[in-house]
Parts: structure tokens; C-alpha cells; sequence
């Protein structure tokens, strides 16, 4: 059995008990529990029709009952286009044995068979959103005008972006694309004022922690002075101490800033394989961050289907998924 250590158990109590969630769940038929009997067919199995969101939960892992009724209801927003499976962690160890749970709640998103990337705790339902839009095509109340863009007129699709934003300040999506649009062409003053009436939302909104990361890493090579030879300077740093991860950290920044993205993925990797938690996280959450501003907007696809994922974005959620839950 889980230890008892897992569960973050305490808070107000539950608002919405577990025992009616679960009822309206089952009327409603959007969500299934998950047992070593039933894994193979609800999950493996139907991972490679569309994606498959697991949520391992536990008693007294979400006291006030928010997340698994949140996760229902977008499922249902978003047509079915994932599948939600819960898992008792406590009642299928070997399950969570097997995913190396460490906390409840935590949900992981499987596709073709294998977890491509996880969250855990309750996060605000925008982040969740950003986290299932990963993966799946927008709600059909937040399809982005994006899709209507032509990829091949860079200017159209900023003005159209800061006209979305314009239109509806609160379209985080919108914003999201207007900023990461705005630092791709190097527009940092003008990125900057885009993303001004957000800053205050980065703890909660995880694509806007990506793009202050982002901004952040330009910051320090412009406060640095860091120019293009900075490389050998990092590189004697970590050729004398391989676990120099401050100096490893710095040449990843450096490389964001660049727009060099694998090659910061690949830095960050190797921090994260030698101290996954290191420094309070900041190379785990750099990553995440670096996959969200690489990642373009998800094409619009028949309904049932999922929209392909780039190759490479694919890979390296493959191995941060290797390194995390290993």
C-alpha cells in the first residue's frame, strides 16, 4: 500500500464530496476506473486511437473534491477528443508502483501506449486547458482564429493575433501566440508590453511562465553581456565539473536566447538526469517551457482524430516523461 506520506490530505472540507462526483460521473459516462484486469483494453489499447488522460487519485488527495468533477467536464468540452481513466493509487499499487507515483493527485497523458507528459496537484482549469491542448484540438468555444492564418505572411498572423488580444484580453491562448510571435521576430520591448497585463498570472497560467522564462533568459544574456563566443566560457566550466549546473544552466539560457532550442533541451537534460528537482525546479520547468514556445498551433482535424505532433517536440517529451517518472 501507498504510504500514507503520498497523500496530501487536509484543507477546508470537501465541497464536492467524492461519492456524488463519482454518481454524476457514471450517469454521465465520461469517466472509467482503471484496474491491472481492465489497463490494457481502457488504456494501452485505446492510447492509440486518441489520447488518454490517467488520473491516479486517492482519499483525501483532493479534499475539496475540484479536480476530478473539472477534468469530467472538459472532457466533455472538448467533444471526447481524450479519454478520462481514473486510478485508485492506493487500491492498484502496482499501477502506481509502475507510473512512480510520488503524490495524489497526479494525471499523465498516454498516447500510442506510452506517458508522454503528467502534472500533479490541482491546477487552475486554464492551465489544464493549456496542459490538454498539448495534445488535443481546442475546445470548440476557444478555437483559435489561428487556424485560419496564412502560415506563409508572418506580418498577417501578428496583426490578427493583436487583434484577437484586442478583441478579448482575456483569450490567454491569443496572448499567448501574440507574445511568443512578437519574441520569435525579436520584438522584446514591444513582447513585453503584450504580455505586461498577465505578469502577475505566471504562477498560475503555465504558458505565461514559459514566456517570462523566456524573457528571462534574454534579460540575462543581455545583463551578462553574454555574446556569441559565451559557449567556451560554459563549456570550460562544465568540462571541469560536470554537476556545475549553474554553469550548465547559464549556457541553456544562453542558448534560448538564441532560439536554439534542442540544444537547451539537451543542456537541461543533463541537469535533470544527474537532480531532477534541482533548483527548486528550474530546469524541469525551463524544459516545459522550451517545448510550449517550440510547439506551434495544433491544426484543425476531423473530429476523433488526433492533430500530428511535431517529431522532435515528441522525442523530447519522451525523454523529460524517461527522466521524471523513472
Amino acid at each position: 500500500m501507498l504510504s500514507s506520506w503520498l497523500l496530501r490530505i487536509g484543507g477546508a472540507p470537501a465541497i464536492f464530496p467524492l461519492e456524488k462526483a463519482l454518481t454524476t460521473l457514471e450517469f454521465r459516462h465520461t469517466m472509467i476506473d482503471a484496474t491491472l484486469a481492465n489497463f490494457k483494453d481502457e488504456v494501452l489499447t485505446a492510447s492509440k486511437n486518441l489520447p488518454v488522460l490517467l488520473e491516479f487519485w486517492a482519499p483525501g488527495g483532493d479534499p475539496d473534491g475540484l479536480l476530478s468533477p473539472l477534468l469530467a467536464q472538459l472532457e466533455t468540452a472538448y467533444g471526447g477528443s481524450f479519454k478520462l481513466v481514473r486510478v485508485d493509487a492506493i487500491g492498484q499499487e502496482k499501477l502506481s508502483a509502475a507510473f512512480g507515483i510520488q503524490s495524489v493527485p497526479t494525471c499523465i497523458m498516454m498516447i500510442n501506449g506510452q506517458p508522454v507528459d503528467s502534472f500533479a496537484d490541482i491546477l487552475p482549469e486554464s492551465d489544464i486547458r493549456a496542459f490538454l491542448e498539448r495534445y488535443v484540438p481546442p475546445a470548440a468555444e476557444e478555437a483559435l482564429a489561428l487556424e485560419t492564418f496564412d502560415a506563409n505572411d508572418p506580418q498577417a498572423v501578428l496583426q490578427k493575433l493583436q487583434d484577437a488580444v484586442t478583441a478579448n484580453p482575456a483569450d490567454d491562448n491569443a496572448r499567448f501566440d501574440y507574445v511568443r510571435q512578437l519574441l520569435l521576430r525579436g520584438e522584446e520591448d514591444e513582447a513585453k508590453v503584450a504580455f505586461a497585463p498577465v505578469i502577475a498570472q505566471t504562477s498560475i497560467v503555465r504558458r505565461f511562465d514559459s514566456l517570462k522564462r523566456w524573457m528571462d533568459a534574454l534579460d540575462f544574456v543581455t545583463i551578462k553581456a553574454l555574446g556569441a563566443d559565451a559557449s567556451a566560457a560554459f563549456d570550460a566550466s562544465i568540462g571541469a565539473n560536470k554537476r556545475d549546473f549553474d554553469a550548465r544552466f547559464g549556457k541553456a539560457r544562453w542558448l534560448m536566447a538564441q532560439q536554439r532550442w534542442t540544444e537547451a533541451l539537451d543542456e537541461l537534460l543533463d541537469i535533470l538526469m544527474r537532480d531532477k528537482s534541482w533548483s527548486d525546479d528550474a530546469a524541469r520547468k525551463t524544459y516545459i517551457a522550451i517545448l510550449d514556445i517550440m510547439e506551434q498551433p495544433k491544426p484543425k482535424v476531423a473530429d476523433g482524430q488526433i492533430p500530428p505532433e511535431d517529431a522532435t517536440i515528441a522525442t523530447y517529451r519522451r525523454r523529460l516523461s524517461s527522466v521524471v517518472l523513472s
